[in-house]
C-alpha cells in the first residue's frame, strides 16, 4: 500500500466516529433540538460498549449495548428538555458532565485492561482493485457503517416522505402541526435515533480507532467538535461527513508531520486541529456579514461561492413548541 492509500485509508478509519456522531446530530438539530450531552455520551457509550464487549467475548454485543446507551441519555434530555420543557442547553451539557463522570468511575476496573475489537474486513475483489481497493477494501464494520449511512441519511431526509415532514418540524413546528404532524412525537423520536447514533459512534472509539478503554481515554472533546462540524456541514449529511473527514485528514496530516519534523514539539501538532477547524468555520460562516456579502456583490463568482456555502439552521432549532400556541 502506497503512502497515498494509506493516508486516505486512515483517514476514512479515524473519522468513523466524528462521521457516527455529527449524523446522529444532524438528525436531531433537524427535528429542533439541540443535544449537548455528546461529548459525555460518546464517552459512556464508549466504556460500557468496551465493557460489554470484553464481558461477552463479542464487539457486536458491545456496539448494540452502546447504542442503547446513547438513546438512553437522549430519552433523559427528551423527557427533562422536551416533555417538561426546561432548557435543551442546561440539561445536555449537565448530561455531558454526568455522563463523563459516570464513565470514568464505573470504568475504572476496565482501564488498561486488553479486551476484543472489530477485525479488518478484506472485501473479496474491492481490496484488489488499484487505488480504490486500499482505501475502500479493508476497513472496520464500523467504518463501512458511516459509508453507508452518508448516503442513507442524504436520501432519507431529501427523497422520502418522512424527510420532508422531518424538516418542516424543524423549520415550522407549528405550520407542521398544522399538517397534522406530531411534533412532539418526531423530535422525541428522532432525538432517540441521533441519541443512539452517537452512541455508536463511542462504540467506534473503543472498539475500533483506539480500541480498549482508558481514563482519559482519548475521544474527549469529539461530541464538541461534532458538534461543530454538524454547524460546518449546514445540517447537510454530504458536508457533515465532509467535515468530519476533513477534521480527521487534519489529525493524520498532524501525526505523519509529526515523524516528518522531530523538533517540532508534538503539542502543536496534536492541538493545531483544533484552531484549524474553527478558522474554517469562520470562512464557511463569512458569508452572514452584510459588510463581506455587499463586496461579494461586484463580483460574481466569490458570489456564487457564499451563496454555496451559506447554510441556515433550522428555524426552530433549539426553541419549544407548545400547539396551545398555534390558536
Amino acid at each position: 500500500m502506497d503512502f497515498l492509500s494509506l493516508t486516505v485509508a486512515s483517514i476514512l478509519a479515524a473519522g468513523t466516529p466524528l462521521v457516527l456522531a455529527s449524523l446522529g446530530e444532524t438528525f436531531t438539530e433537524r427535528a429542533g433540538v439541540i443535544n449537548l450531552s455528546m461529548d459525555g455520551t460518546i464517552l459512556l457509550s464508549a466504556f460500557s460498549a468496551f465493557a460489554v464487549a470484553s464481558l461477552s467475548g463479542n464487539p457486536w454485543a458491545g456496539l448494540l449495548i452502546a447504542a442503547a446507551t446513547g438513546m438512553a441519555t437522549a430519552l433523559v434530555l427528551a423527557a427533562v428538555g422536551l416533555v417538561l420543557g426546561r432548557s435543551q442547553l442546561a440539561v445536555g451539557f449537565t448530561l455531558t458532565l454526568l455522563c463523563r463522570d459516570l464513565a470514568y468511575f464505573l470504568g475504572q476496573p476496565y482501564a488498561r485492561q486488553p479486551g476484543p475489537q472489530f477485525d479488518v474486513w478484506n472485501i473479496p475483489g474491492l481490496s484488489q482493485l488499484p487505488l480504490i481497493g486500499p482505501v475502500l477494501g479493508s476497513q472496520t464494520p464500523v467504518a463501512y457503517l458511516a459509508l453507508i449511512l452518508i448516503a442513507l441519511s442524504w436520501w432519507w431526509l431529501y427523497r422520502t416522505q418522512a424527510g420532508i415532514k422531518l424538516r418542516a418540524v424543524g423549520e415550522s413546528p407549528g405550520a407542521a402541526f398544522g399538517r397534522g404532524l406530531n411534533v412532539m412525537r418526531y423530535r422525541i423520536g428522532y432525538t432517540l435515533l441521533g441519541g443512539s447514533l452517537v452512541g455508536v459512534a463511542g462504540a467506534a472509539f473503543s472498539l475500533a480507532v483506539k480500541p480498549g478503554w482508558g481514563c482519559p481515554q482519548g475521544a474527549e472533546g469529539s461530541g464538541w467538535i461534532a458538534l461543530a462540524i454538524v454547524i460546518f456541514g449546514g445540517w447537510d449529511p454530504w458536508r457533515v461527513a465532509f467535515g468530519a473527514y476533513f477534521f480527521s485528514a487534519l489529525q493524520v496530516l498532524g501525526i505523519h508531520l509529526q515523524d516528518s519534523l522531530p523538533g517540532v514539539p508534538a503539542q502543536v501538532f496534536q492541538t493545531a486541529p483544533f484552531p484549524m477547524m474553527i478558522l474554517t468555520l469562520l470562512a464557511v460562516n463569512l458569508g452572514r456579514f452584510a459588510w463581506i456579502r455587499d463586496s461579494a456583490e461586484r463580483h460574481s463568482t466569490i458570489k456564487k461561492v457564499l451563496d454555496y456555502l451559506d447554510m441556515r439552521p433550522p428555524a426552530a432549532l433549539g426553541k419549544d413548541f407548545d400547539p396551545r400556541d398555534t390558536f
